[in-house]
């Protein structure tokens, strides 16, 4: 059984868009290819079929795994967040103490991140340290490079 995610309603609407087009769309089409490399002969020297099953099978992995996100989804009620600290669904302005630079953060579920539009993961080392901290704190966070210390500017919904 896989853990529960929390996501947002958008959220679960593009995973299950997704999944619908894999399942609508793309399996049929690998079904297909598999039918016309069959229909050229001998499989045991036909590199389109065994590139088609290929395919077919990494479509299939990205499927299941696809309906096991959607199966252990619980979707956040927003209403029920306040901002008197970061946690999941929060945005959060952070200064980088040593070089000034300003970074706005939402804080979302693993489904849901996107870096470019500001969208960061539970699971990163600087989502984790700013986990249930509150405005005005600073958090030491051990990232890859090393260790960076923000102050947290602002928390909103």
């Amino acid at each position: 059984m896989s853990a529960i995610s929390y996501i947002t309603e958008e959220g679960l609407a593009k995973l299950k868009a997704e999944l619908d087009h894999l399942v609508t769309i793309e399996r049929p089409s690998i079904s297909r290819q598999i039918a016309e490399a069959r229909d050229k002969g001998d499989l045991s020297e036909n590199a389109e079929y065994d590139a088609a099953k290929e395919a077919q099978g990494l479509l299939e992995l990205k499927i299941s795994k696809l309906e096991a996100i959607v199966a252990s989804s619980r979707i956040i009620d927003e209403s029920r967040l306040n901002n008197s600290k970061v946690q999941l669904m929060t945005r959060v302005k952070i200064r980088n103490k040593s070089n000034k630079a300003l970074h706005e953060y939402l804080i979302v579920s693993e489904s849901e991140a996107n870096l470019k539009e500001g969208k960061l993961s539970i699971g990163t080392p600087i989502a984790k340290a700013l986990l249930g901290k509150k405005k005005g704190e600073s958090v030491d966070v051990t990232v890859p490079s090393g260790k960076m210390t923000f102050e947290i500017i602002e928390i909103s919904i």
